[in-house]
């Protein structure tokens, strides 16, 4: 077998050589951007570079273009969770909240015609996960205070409301984006709120991972909506009926894995923190027969709520603690560097670059 004279004598380039890197950018261009190993060999069919791995892979880590069609998202080991999330607090005390639908309402009696929209607030306890469900008729200031209305008569009032801010994604629902100029520009919400010592907080800009807790639930009622109404035109009694239905199986769901003891039979549900027990539990026995001195009744409630508490301190809190992805600490972006933006609207070979002015850590 003959080998070429270009082979026999390969021309030697030395390591750290300004114009062994212009060469190997040059055959990186030529060849449509190849990667590391063929632009190895594309060079070494001519010359000899000293260190020619490490040269190619840094010619390809730094060539814009290639950056460009292939970018690595910015990851960073996952933060603690938020103080309303691992602090035992009074269900709702600090919620989320969120909106789903539009979902259309028919008339009793009617058959055809136009049909009336409703949406479904969803808030969520920080805490408990517990989940209160309810509607507005319209995206309107007076509906949205008749909502925080209701939910602060049944639930007891909010120390601090968390929603999205409408701009997570860039197909944002119009309702949702209603949502937020309602709150941040309408003095008559904003005075109740004040009123109440009320403070709304709104999720920093495309962080949509910031508020899962309320994503969830949305996912969850609408499960459970879908596969039991379906396409049905349910009138707004029904309506009312199916989402409060759904409203007890979400808070009678189990907050940690269920004991392999043959003899434990509880598990912690939303519903504990509400009424002392799953929504779905069996009536206990009535024992008001009994003589006062074999039952103390204040005792015996304080003592539930403490094993209650007790019960999430030492299953459903560890189990927070678990992460699945995240997991090691990177460089963090820092002001004044230039990203590309992850947008999945934009056309094909085109992207958003921004630079960074402010970076928000978690907690």
């Amino acid at each position: 077998m003959s080998v070429s004279k270009p082979k026999k004598a390969s021309i030697i380039l030395p390591a750290g050589n300004k114009l062994v890197k212009l060469i190997f950018q040059y055959y990186h261009k030529r060849d449509f951007h190849v990667g590391q190993q063929a632009l190895l060999n594309t060079v070494r069919l001519k010359y000899w570079p000293l260190g020619g791995r490490s040269i190619a892979r840094k010619v390809v880590h730094e060539c814009v273009e290639c950056f460009k069609n292939k970018p690595v998202m910015a990851n960073q080991i996952m933060g603690d969770l938020p103080p309303e999330r691992v602090t035992p607090s009074s269900p709702f005390q600090n919620a989320g909240l969120d909106l789903c639908g539009p979902f259309l309402i028919q008339y009793k009696g009617q058959r055809k015609g136009t049909y009336q929209k409703v949406y479904v607030v969803i808030f969520v306890c920080m805490a408990t996960k517990a989940i209160h469900i309810d509607f507005v008729s319209d995206l309107t200031a007076d509906a949205i205070i008749a909502t925080l209305k209701r939910f602060f008569a049944r639930r007891g009032k909010s120390s601090i409301l968390f929603s999205d801010n409408a701009t997570n994604f860039t197909g944002a629902s119009a309702e949702l984006k209603r949502l937020y100029k309602l709150v941040i520009k309408n003095e008559t919400i904003a005075n109740l709120l004040a009123s109440e010592g009320i403070k709304w907080k709104f999720l920093p800009p495309r962080a949509p991972n910031f508020g899962g807790l309320w994503e969830a639930g949305v996912k969850s009622f609408k499960y459970h909506l879908k596969r039991v109404v379906g396409s049905s035109k349910l009138t707004l009694e029904e309506f009312l009926t199916v989402i409060v239905q759904i409203e007890g199986i979400l808070n009678s769901r189990p907050l940690t894995p269920l004991s392999t003891d043959t003899d434990d039979f509880q598990v912690l549900t939303p519903g504990h923190f509400l009424i002392g027990k799953s929504i779905n539990a069996i009536p206990e026995p009535d024992v008001t027969d009994k003589k006062d001195n074999l039952l103390n009744k204040w005792q015996k409630t304080q003592k539930y709520v403490q094993i209650i508490w007790k019960r999430w301190q030492n299953s459903y809190l560890s189990n927070l603690q678990q992460r699945t992805k995240w997991l090691f600490k990177q460089p963090s972006v820092i002001p004044g560097m230039m990203v590309l933006i992850k947008d999945l609207q934009l056309p094909t070979c085109s992207w958003a670059i921004g630079r960074i002015i402010k970076s928000i850590p978690g907690p």
